[in-house]
């Protein structure tokens, strides 16, 4: 089934696209990361997929957007996932994340991803001030895995996908045939060797992601191309095996400050941890 895009708008340092089945991506393309963020309408509540970099007014956006109770649910806890989160009464995330949430992102390395090596200063919010950091949130309640979401006539079910992180998370909306990944996969590089990623987990979640998507259309990662189809993650998934079954890093090198053996494919890579 293809996806029709809907029409993007341009909000200054986000962009808004609709998809079908009342799913909006919010998207920060002036930024390196390119994070993705999503809202899911329900008929009482709208789920907050991630909140973003925190670079601009991103619960003012939200609040424009919709007029539901928002609810945010949290694919893991990674700064480009929780810059507006202490902004919700609600948020929501994965036990082994929780401490991460708490804490919030610290000035020096907040300031640190907004240099010109991540993003031209033209683009950002005037009154932007990178110096503040992002303030820690308490969650007020956890995701566990098999947990549903009721939304009001729409539930979200939520399955315990870690590998990029301990706590990454990714939920199912059976009724729109969608899944919605996080960083756990994308078409880009995939990031498994900061503290917390787990190549071991990573297949496993690959794998559980591969029966899931024989029951969904769509599948809306936090980066890189969207939507991606179900043979996207099958191939994925196919490519991991390779690299489990021993194939060779293409190369070595050095991303965010960290040592990584790459494994080049077409459309992707798996960037892991050197020695695994």
């Amino acid at each position: 089934m293809a996806a029709r895009m809907g029409d993007s708008t341009d909000q200054g340092w986000f962009e808004v696209r609709r998809f079908p089945h009342a799913v909006t991506m919010i998207r920060e393309p002036h930024h390196r990361e390119d994070v993705k963020s999503y809202l899911i309408e329900g008929s009482r509540d709208v789920a907050v997929l991630d909140t973003g970099t925190g670079a601009a007014d991103f619960a003012g956006l939200v609040a424009s957007l919709s007029s539901r109770r928002p609810r945010v649910l949290q694919t893991h806890a990674d700064w480009d996932h929780i810059g507006a989160s202490f902004r919700f009464d609600e948020v929501l995330v994965h036990p082994s994340e929780a401490e991460k949430l708490r804490a919030g992102y610290a000035a020096d390395r907040f300031a640190a991803e907004f240099t010109r090596a991540s993003v031209d200063p033209a683009r950002l919010p005037g009154d932007f001030d990178p110096s503040s950091g992002i303030p820690g949130c308490a969650p007020t309640g956890s995701l566990e895995h098999g947990d549903r979401i009721d939304l009001g006539g729409r539930v979200l079910e939520v399955f315990h996908t870690p590998g990029h992180s301990p706590g990454g998370v990714s939920f199912l909306d059976r009724e729109a045939r969608a899944i919605f990944v996080g960083d756990l996969l994308y078409l880009g590089r995939m990031l498994l060797f900061f503290p917390g990623g787990d190549p071991v987990a990573f297949r496993d979640s690959l794998r559980l992601a591969a029966e899931i998507v024989d029951e969904v259309d769509l599948i809306y990662p936090a980066h890189d191309s969207v939507p991606l189809t179900p043979d996207d993650v099958r191939a994925i998934r196919d490519a991991y095996e390779t690299v489990w079954a021993g194939r060779a890093p293409d190369r070595h090198g050095t991303l965010y400050g960290y040592r990584a053996a790459i494994h080049e494919f077409e459309r992707f890579s798996f960037n892991m941890p050197p020695g695994d």
